[in-house]
């Protein structure tokens, strides 16, 4: 098949990018490299330097293209909360000049890659598909509402749609920029080289953490599986880990000790996440293969970064 994955220089898109060529397919890749990077992508993939709201640019590298895959979005909930237009002009905008360059090049299917952070705060968990979303970050609202734009968009124009609600994806090659890094490359780090570590909040709230590899094998079900047009999948472990127990885990992997200073006057997001996979398995035979200290063990062996000598 031929594809194309837009925001393909980031952390989930390049490494979906290396497994398609892996396996036999072709692959072009765009990002405006606002926060990618090419040089981790694999020689086979088409690369293009551009923006989703360059709908000429876009024609051209849709032509004959079979699957697209929507990742390019900025995603960071703090950083939205400081910066709202930014993420509403990013990622919706991004989404609807996107949606309308697929429209008028015929592609057949399109993966969006949302998130988790739709739901919000809900009253039970696990969180499942038809619990009504409750976001509570522009960059949640940004994620809803491109979900909509996917679905609505697709069913005018009779294009196949369907929105992984991704949940906190790590792994090897995930961005450690200098603020608002996500939790686990922080608590790996701080455990290798005896930084310090801060916690908001009491370290008492979950997530729902999910490795790359894991996240690659359901997007690749998700670009031929049948019966999931207009759909909304989660797409996480379904276990929820909060981030006490994290900590438990960085240290036993490691064999450091951290040192966590809690910061209880400022939290960001909800208390509690844990995806509801049941769709997941059901419609694209997803069982996720890579329990969560696994996963920092790779990590910390695939990813230069964090070596221990560093």
């Amino acid at each position: 098949m031929r594809f194309l994955i837009t925001g393909g220089a980031g952390f989930i898109a390049s490494a979906l990018a290396s497994r398609l060529v892996r396996d036999g397919h072709e692959v072009r890749a765009i990002d405006n490299l606002s926060a990618g990077d090419p040089q981790v992508l694999d020689p086979a993939v088409l690369f293009t330097r551009g923006d989703v709201a360059d709908i000429p640019k876009l024609w051209t590298l849709l032509q004959d293209v079979a699957c697209v895959y929507h990742l390019a979005a900025r995603v960071s909930v703090p950083e939205s909360i400081q910066y709202p237009r930014d993420y509403n002009h990013v990622n919706v905008g991004g989404t609807v000049s996107l949606m309308e360059a697929i429209r008028d090049a015929g592609v057949q299917r399109v993966v969006l890659a949302s998130s988790g952070a739709v739901y919000g705060v809900q009253e039970k968990q696990p969180l499942r598909e038809d619990m009504i979303p409750n976001p509570d970050s522009p960059y949640a609202v940004s994620k809803l509402s491109a979900e909509t734009y996917v679905n609505t968009i697709g069913r005018l124009w009779g294009i196949e749609t369907v929105s992984l609600r991704i949940f906190n994806t790590y792994g090897p090659g995930q961005q450690l920029p200098a603020s608002h890094a996500p939790v686990i490359p922080q608590f790996l780090k701080a455990a290798r080289t005896g930084a310090s570590l801060v916690v908001f909040g009491d370290g008492s709230q979950t997530r729902d953490f999910v490795h790359i590899s894991d996240i690659v094998d359901t997007l690749v079900s998700a670009a031929v599986a049948p019966n999931i047009n207009q759909r909304v999948i989660n797409v996480g472990s379904g276990v929820e880990t909060s981030l006490l127990a994290l900590i438990e885990a960085v240290e036993h992997v490691t064999g450091r000790r951290l040192e966590p200073i809690f910061n209880t006057g400022r939290t960001f997001g909800v208390t509690r996440m844990q995806a509801d996979l049941r769709q997941a398995r059901a419609l694209l035979g997803y069982t996720p293969k890579v329990g969560l200290e696994e996963g920092l063990r790779r990590t910390l062996e695939q990813d230069p970064r964090l070596a221990a000598n560093t």
